[in-house]
């Protein structure tokens, strides 16, 4: 039942944050800007299969948390450090909004279920709210915190966001550019999370 709570107020928790997510989409302090492109986004061309990994990896790996919380009390905490990532990346996406080159969006002629997959997913997360990195920021507070609770999980949990930063540029969400900044605000989330809890 403990277990089923926190399933519960986890997809409530996800839920309702996205939704501050969605509001900054449309709701910045200044113009968009378009980040310069590197060789290191142009090395990586668009593989729509890695949606798979963007969106279908990343939401239940967030979900596992809840099994290896300790209490109530600790995730509480946890659910807080979400908050507070959440906060830091509404600063950054309206005060210095950056968007992705519209020529990312171009996908392919086929009708395969990546690609039908990927387009979903962009019709919901537009062009915008690209620097820092959420996906890497959460995947890297969610490496953080199963690291503490599951240390015998600590090398898979660290390839959960390596994979969401490579499937962040094979979708061409991301910009090279957005992935450490993303990784520094997960790590600050945590670091807060600890002063609370410890």
């Amino acid at each position: 039942m403990d277990y089923l709570v926190y399933f519960s107020i986890t997809i409530i928790l996800i839920v309702g944050i996205y939704q501050f997510y969605f509001w900054t989409q449309n709701n910045m302090f200044r113009k968009a800007k378009e980040f310069k492109t590197t060789q290191i986004d142009d090395w990586f061309k668009l593989k729509p299969g890695w949606v798979y990994v963007y969106s279908g990896l990343y939401y239940p790996v967030i979900v596992f948390l809840i099994y290896v919380v300790e209490d109530m009390r600790q995730f509480n905490y946890m659910a807080i450090s979400f908050f507070m990532l959440m906060l830091m990346q509404m600063v950054f996406f309206i005060l210095v909004p950056v968007v992705t080159p519209e020529h990312w969006r171009n996908l392919p002629e086929s009708k395969s279920l990546s690609v039908r997959f990927l387009g979903l997913v962009q019709r919901f997360d537009q062009r915008s709210n690209c620097f820092p990195s959420m996906h890497v920021s959460v995947a890297t507070l969610t490496a953080l915190h199963l690291t503490l609770n599951a240390p015998y999980l600590a090398p898979w949990a660290w390839l959960f966001p390596i994979l969401i930063a490579l499937s962040a540029l094979y979708t061409k969400q991301h910009y090279f550019y957005d992935l450490a900044p993303g990784a520094v605000l997960g790590w600050i989330a945590f670091k807060g999370f600890q002063w609370m809890w410890f």
